[in-house]
């Protein structure tokens, strides 16, 4: 299916433009909605780590809209969850706009964006997460997507300490304030400390051969949402590595995925 593809701003920052780069299907609509969220450790990348699922989604009949959003150093959490925040309450707002329904809006988040995507999943309403303005919205979403997230920041901390790797250690310093953070913010404690919750319908996936994450950081989350009263879907990848979808999008794996997500999304949106 034909897409259109366009880039424009969604928030702004004194002179600085948040930009989304927004995918659209062919037709009039409405559409399933999909608000994505890169990946990058909190600290890097852009609204085009993942174009190759945007694209996929957008070409089986779904809009994207694909943002960008305040990273250290110009914001840490709770600041980051923001931006997806208002991004999630933007793209319902404007609706009509993208083709779309606000009760088809919807949320996938790829690695630390999938973190910041459980946590909008989560806590829609929590006024730190919803403090830039948009009267009459909330970021409560029809479906989430979270392909390989940091379920578990606080885990992922102590585990890529025991491992030695700088890059992400520097990554976590850079982005939360302190270890507490790390467990206040974090989803699978969350669940497991009982706290009030919204639960959408969700989708999980993670490769036995990430090394980026604890081997059991997707099932975990699975099993504790199931515990939490939550509908999910937890798919593993045998051998797969972390962002194994953007790194060939081509592979038999990395397509099986895409079609789960397809699949998962048109089932929670009728």
């Amino acid at each position: 299916m034909p897409i259109h593809i366009e880039d424009l701003e969604y928030l702004r920052f004194g002179g600085t433009p948040l930009l989304a780069r927004f995918y659209r299907p062919e037709g009039p609509g409405p559409s399933p909605a999909v608000l994505e969220v890169h990946g990058g450790a909190w600290t890097s990348g852009d609204r085009f780590n993942n174009v190759a699922i945007a694209e996929h989604l957008a070409a089986h009949g779904m809009v994207v809209l694909s943002i960008d959003f305040r990273m250290p150093s110009a914001a840490r959490y709770p600041d980051t969850v923001a931006d997806v925040n208002f991004g999630i309450r933007f793209l319902k707002a404007n609706a009509e706009r993208f083709a779309t329904r606000s009760e088809l809006v919807g949320g996938l988040g790829t690695s630390s964006g999938g973190h910041l995507l459980l946590l909008n999943a989560l806590r829609p309403r929590d006024p730190r997460y919803a403090s830039h303005p948009l009267a009459g919205i909330d970021a409560s979403l029809a479906f989430a997507v979270a392909c390989w997230p940091v379920a578990d920041p606080l885990a992922r901390y102590r585990a890529v300490g025991e491992r030695g790797n700088d890059r992400l250690m520097e990554a976590h310093h850079q982005f939360w304030p302190s270890e507490d953070a790390m467990a206040e913010g974090n989803p699978q404690l969350i669940l497991e400390r009982g706290e009030p919750v919204e639960k959408p319908p969700a989708l999980i996936m993670q490769g036995t051969a990430d090394d980026n994450l604890t081997p059991d950081m997707a099932a975990n989350f699975a099993a504790a949402y199931t515990t939490a009263g939550g509908s999910i879907a937890f798919h593993k990848f045998e051998g797969q590595p972390h962002a194994f979808i953007a790194r060939d999008p081509a592979a038999h794996d990395a397509l099986r995925a895409l079609g789960l997500i397809t699949d998962f999304i048109r089932h929670q949106t009728g």
